[in-house]
């Protein structure tokens, strides 16, 4: 239970509002637009080996950066594209992760003319709807799942980097291809309902 009185997940409790507000306001919904798709791909590659805090506190930087995550703009980043965002300390300042993300873009746009858009493409590995797990506790939750293994090895096998099934698993639960919030918390509901 938080201070308001309101039940959360406890991933939730004691980070900062920031991270509050994501959970109470994002993490979990059912999105099917291909630019909050693409961010999320973005930032949930750039969180690995970090905490999701430090990516989050981050996440304006990464929005001007990378150009409000417009995959053409990106898609067309170079390698002057890539010095000046390894120079710019609004963003995690990871070559690797900054070329993976440049690189993703490209195969992004591939997925799109090839599906239609990569909202389809995604959603077809939970045959397009939701999988709401019932969790009592965070521990319950875990970091990976079949659903996610497939999606990462098919993401390797066109090409993306930085799409480890654990990346994948975590996307999946930020975008709500599946509803990880414990049964307590309040969202479980309303992310349920929402599709």
């Amino acid at each position: 239970m938080s201070e308001d009185n309101v039940n959360r997940c406890d991933w939730a409790l004691g980070v900062n509002q920031r991270y509050l507000d994501y959970h109470d306001l994002e993490w979990g919904m059912p999105q099917r637009d291909d630019q909050v798709q693409f961010e999320f791909l973005v930032l949930e590659s750039a969180q690995a080996g970090l905490s999701w805090a430090i990516v989050l506190n981050k996440r304006d930087g990464y929005r001007q950066a990378f150009r409000n995550f417009d995959v053409e703009t990106v898609a067309r980043f170079n390698s002057r594209s890539v010095e000046r965002l390894v120079n710019d300390a609004s963003i995690v300042r990871n070559r690797q992760k900054i070329e993976a993300a440049i690189n993703n873009a490209r195969r992004f746009i591939e997925v799109q003319e090839e599906f239609g858009s990569f909202s389809d493409y995604i959603w077809g590995f939970v045959d397009g709807e939701p999988i709401v797990n019932r969790w009592r506790t965070m521990e319950e939750v875990p970091a990976t799942s079949a659903q996610s293994d497939k999606l990462a090895r098919d993401l390797v096998q066109r090409g993306f980097r930085f799409v480890g099934s654990t990346i994948i698993y975590a996307h999946m639960q930020a975008t709500g291809l599946v509803n990880d919030h414990t049964v307590d918390c309040f969202r479980h509901l309303q992310c349920q309902e929402s599709e």
